[in-house]
């Protein structure tokens, strides 16, 4: 039933998010996730430890991250009888494992500030959603930014977890979402995490190859949908730039969405007060406009409920 559960989870998180009730009351899985991650941190990286030794205390780590929550939802699947009612509970658990809505209400958020309170508002919205420092921002940047995230976190956050809730069922998800939270907290190089966290960030590459490209095709086929977006060159995009990103993933959708567009994202970029350099996605323009970030969520709308309905013909086929 892996395939269903795909299919109800993303309906469910689609029309109703993470309620902030239950995110209050409960937390969210992420951050049952993160405790996990943080502990680990503290009693298994220590700074004078040899390097070899980080290293290898980071695969230990990462063995538990992952394997706490799998062993988790196998066991939840394994109690929980085989009946539609079932299924539903599981769904509803799953979805919290996807970010559709939120997604798409943080990003919208950014165009609402810049055009209701200018620059200053826009780059406090976008600070919630990327790491970059906003204070070097122009309103171009801004907005950059925002698209920039927008399709990273189509991939990350929606097409990867239902990929792999369609793979391996509800632990397959929560074990992907165990992995992608190690990598956004362990995953840096810097002087603490550059040898504990090193497994964590191979892996969450690995396990995100598959997702990446599918976001990559569902976006391009998205331009079909949208109008004002070029599939064509959305295509031509993808093939020569995105194997160029500085991150194995994220040029896929960052260079399928540059193509659809018409613009030129990623390029340098500060993080931190730390140049990063990076090549660009996409040959369009560099003036990106609040009116693009709004095009650009029509446009994630629309892969999405390709996503959807995908998952929807692969659940009923496998029922079959």
């Amino acid at each position: 039933m892996a395939f269903p559960l795909a299919f109800v989870a993303l309906v469910i998180e689609y029309f109703v998010g993470y309620p902030d009730r239950l995110f209050r009351a409960l937390g969210h899985p992420v951050t049952w996730i993160g405790s996990l991650i943080a502990a680990l941190d503290r009693h298994l990286n220590h700074d004078a430890d040899s390097a070899e030794r980080r290293r290898r205390q980071g695969v230990l780590a990462l063995l538990a991250i992952v394997g706490v929550p799998a062993l988790a939802g196998l066991l939840l699947e394994a109690v929980l009888p085989s009946s539609l009612a079932a299924m539903l509970v599981l769904a509803v658990l799953a979805s919290a494992l996807l970010a559709q809505k939120s997604l798409y209400d943080h990003v919208k958020a950014v165009a609402d500030a810049l055009e209701s309170g200018g620059l200053a508002e826009g780059r406090k919205a976008v600070s919630m959603i990327v790491g970059r420092d906003p204070e070097r921002l122009d309103e171009a940047g801004v907005c950059r930014a925002a698209i920039e995230s927008l399709a990273e976190n189509f991939s990350d956050g929606v097409v990867a977890p239902a990929f792999w809730l369609g793979v391996g069922g509800l632990a397959g998800g929560v074990a992907y979402k165990a992995a992608n939270t190690a990598d956004s907290m362990i995953g840096h190089r810097t002087p603490r995490h550059e040898q504990f966290g090193r497994a964590a960030a191979r892996f969450d590459d690995f396990i995100n190859l598959p997702a990446s490209r599918l976001s990559a095709l569902l976006l391009v086929g998205a331009t079909f949908l949208v109008p004002g977006t070029e599939a064509g060159r959305a295509w031509q995009t993808v093939k020569r730039d995105a194997r160029r990103h500085r991150s194995p993933n994220a040029g896929w959708p960052e260079a399928a969405m540059a193509g659809a567009l018409g613009l030129s994202l990623a390029g340098p970029r500060v993080y931190g007060g730390v140049a990063v350099e990076d090549a660009y996605m996409g040959d369009g323009r560099r003036e990106a406009t609040a009116q693009d970030i709004r095009k650009a969520l029509r446009l994630y709308r629309a892969a999405d409920a390709l996503l959807i309905a995908a998952a929807g013909i692969l659940a009923v086929v496998s029922m079959l």
